[in-house]
């Protein structure tokens, strides 16, 4: 495993296909996705769920979230816990040795100063650049997290789903908090991906299929909304209703760790619900995406 360097700089690996590669139309769409209705409940937010699928389906979703930390909060650090699609097998949490991330017209500087103390527990953590060359969890969100937070810094962290990550994300904010931060803490996670595209139908195709999906969802979310952040990775296992159990259940253990006590749904849909035009395509596949704010 590598030690983190201030040489190396991670390239957008999507953009063009999840999201804008031209700068403007990346910022201008990032901006419109952010921007919170002025009814938007306002209130001290420690961190959130924003799903990662191409902009086009799950953009909106990512923004609302972010847009409603942003409304009362300005944080020094985005600890962003990423689901992991790369397929290799790893017990550890894994976090990059970039010293900044680049996005369209722009980039992110990775906090290495936190990165290093995180890195001192090597029981938990390490770094594996594999786990992010080509990984879209974090990658998709960073545009938006510019939007409203311009000179944030970031620390990426792909959270297997194991039963250590409560202690991942408790032991972060423990850390981060003893660096003098004030932090914001996000799962970056889609929930149930389903119908025969993904291998998993077990309520059949059409839109029963498609309501039990949603159904899925809610049993994992009604979780969150309870703070049962112990039961998150057994949960998702079970009725494989999250790719991000690891890091939905981290985010949601750090924000206990500083305090948090609740959670606000703010949006639940499917890429059905976001995209399909009557009569433009069939009911057999969708992937679930929530908003929801933790405080």
């Amino acid at each position: 495993m590598a030690e983190p360097s201030q040489l190396l700089v991670r390239h957008p690996a999507v953009a063009g296909s999840f999201y804008p590669a031209e700068p403007e139309q990346c910022r201008a769409l990032a901006n419109s996705y952010t921007k919170v209705p002025q009814a938007q409940q306002s209130q001290r937010w420690f961190g959130g769920i924003v799903p990662h699928a191409g902009w086009a389906y799950s953009g909106a979703i990512a923004g609302h979230t972010l847009g409603a930390i942003a409304t009362e909060f300005q944080p020094d650090l985005v600890v962003i816990f990423g689901a992991i699609h790369t397929p290799i097998p790893t017990d550890l949490s894994l976090l990059d040795s970039y010293a900044r991330w680049v996005t369209p017209g722009d980039s992110c500087n990775v906090n290495d100063d936190v990165r290093r103390q995180v890195l001192e527990n090597r029981a938990l953590f390490a770094v594996d650049d594999r786990f992010h060359l080509r990984e879209h969890a974090v990658e998709v969100e960073l545009p938006l997290i510019r939007s409203v937070w311009p000179n944030v810094t970031i620390l990426p962290i792909e959270v297997p789903a194991n039963e250590r990550a409560v202690q991942v994300g408790k032991t972060t904010a423990r850390l981060v908090s003893a660096a003098g931060c004030n932090p914001v803490f996000l799962a970056s996670s889609d929930l149930t991906h389903y119908g025969p595209a993904y291998g998993f139908a077990p309520a059949g195709t059409g839109i029963n299929g498609l309501k039990w999906a949603k159904d899925n969802d809610r049993l994992l979310i009604d979780r969150v909304l309870r703070m049962q952040d112990e039961s998150i990775v057994p949960e998702v296992r079970a009725r494989l209703s999250a790719c991000g159990g690891g890091a939905i259940a981290a985010m949601l253990a750090a924000c206990k760790e500083l305090g948090a006590n609740h959670s606000h749904l703010l949006r639940h849909a499917s890429s059905f619900d976001v995209a399909a035009q009557p009569g433009s395509q069939p009911p057999d596949n969708a992937v679930g995406y929530a908003s929801i704010v933790v405080g």
